[in-house]
């Protein structure tokens, strides 16, 4: 019989044979906030969605004019910070999860840009605003489009990034960064929905313009992308007013909204694989909006939500609890519900700070990117 040193012997070699072959975390973890590449900035872009402070209630959309009002930011901030929530964005779990402070907003001119700048506006849209006052659509309109938040990135690059560097030296430090580019296009829609303008052609200008925008960032060197899909907009308190009762599909969301931003999404994949196609260096991920959120509305409870359509801070009561002319901050909305947990909606367009956290969970590990959100942090 072998004696027991020996045994001992053979067992610890072999447990830690184990050990050496097993990751330490689950990348499918939900505590799994530890990433393989020490990413030291992030530039986003997008609209309201993604905005950590570009619009202040005096610039923004008319109808969500109260950004800067409370409760905006009542949860986790405990004051406003001009997001469109009751706390943190999915950009701001972004960079929790990369251990990097929340991004500043461009317009912050005397912020610390050095670990990433947001270029993301309320209201922004992705096809030029010129387009919009040429077909009489300027109504309650944010003049900002992607491309002006494309220029606000060159003038950064002169400014900061590659003042006193060589072109190479400059192009090798946008390589270095993560692009995150939030949501955007769901204004487009918005903006034109009664114009005369078809919704093919703002959906098929909106994915050009996002398609070139992208483009340009991988010619000025950009090699890690994430690019939001739409999320499912028929589901939104605003849509479930505007549309009628006959039209809402299964889990009770606007039908023909949603068919909108899939066709949207579907037209968007199929640009981001022609750009990979061009430029194989680059990872360029998709992560895919409208699943994240559509999982969510079909098993709430399974995340902690009671109320998938009703608003959080809004007026009027009833199913939806929101009326158009009082939105939250407005002087006949100071306060919001006793416990924007359990609600996905925040006051009526934008979501509260739990859906969000929920939303960049499944972006960082569940699976819904595409490629995983691992293979950027691996690569």
């Amino acid at each position: 019989m072998a004696s027991s040193a020996f045994l001992n012997t053979i067992t610890t070699t072999f447990l830690l044979l184990i050990l050496l072959q097993t990751p330490l975390v689950s990348s499918s973890s939900p505590a799994n906030f530890t990433h393989k590449r020490n990413f030291s900035k992030i530039y986003a872009f997008g609209d309201s969605f993604t905005d950590t402070g570009n619009t202040h209630s005096t610039t923004g959309p008319q109808s969500f004019g109260y950004v800067s009002s409370p409760p905006y930011g009542s949860t986790f901030f405990h004051r406003s910070t001009n997001r469109y929530s009751d706390g943190r964005l999915v950009v701001d779990f972004l960079a929790t999860t990369l251990s990097l402070p929340f991004l500043p907003p461009f317009l912050a001119r005397s912020a610390d840009f050095s670990h990433g700048v947001n270029f993301a506006v309320a209201g922004s849209t992705a096809i030029e605003h010129d387009f919009f006052v040429k077909n009489n659509m300027t109504f309650d309109i944010t003049p900002q489009s992607l491309m002006t938040q494309l220029s606000w990135f060159e003038r950064h690059l002169e400014e900061r990034e590659c003042r006193g560097r060589k072109r190479p030296e400059c192009k090798a430090a946008v390589g270095d960064a993560l692009f995150w580019v939030g949501e955007i296009g769901v204004n487009d829609y918005a903006y034109s929905v009664s114009s005369s303008v078809p919704p093919n052609r703002i959906r098929d200008l909106a994915v050009k313009n996002v398609a070139i925008f992208l483009e340009a960032l991988l010619n000025k060197g950009a090699k890690y992308i994430v690019v939001e899909g739409l999320p499912p907009t028929g589901c939104l308190p605003l849509a479930l007013i505007l549309s009628s009762q006959d039209e809402r599909d299964d889990i009770g969301c606007a039908a023909s909204v949603n068919n909108q931003v899939y066709s949207h999404n579907m037209i968007l994949q199929n640009r981001l694989q022609e750009l990979r196609r061009r430029h194989p260096d680059a990872i360029i991920s998709y992560a895919d909006y409208y699943s994240a959120y559509y999982t969510v509305l079909k098993n709430p409870s399974m995340f902690g939500f009671k109320e998938t359509f009703k608003t959080c801070c809004g007026s009027g009561g009833g199913a939806l609890n929101f009326d158009l002319f009082a939105t939250c901050g407005s002087p006949n909305v100071p306060k919001a519900c006793s416990d924007p947990a359990k609600f996905v909606n925040w006051d009526g367009v934008h979501l509260t700070e739990a859906m969000y956290k929920v939303v960049a969970d499944k972006f960082f590990n569940r699976g819904y990117c595409k490629p995983a959100f691992d293979v950027l942090l691996r690569s």
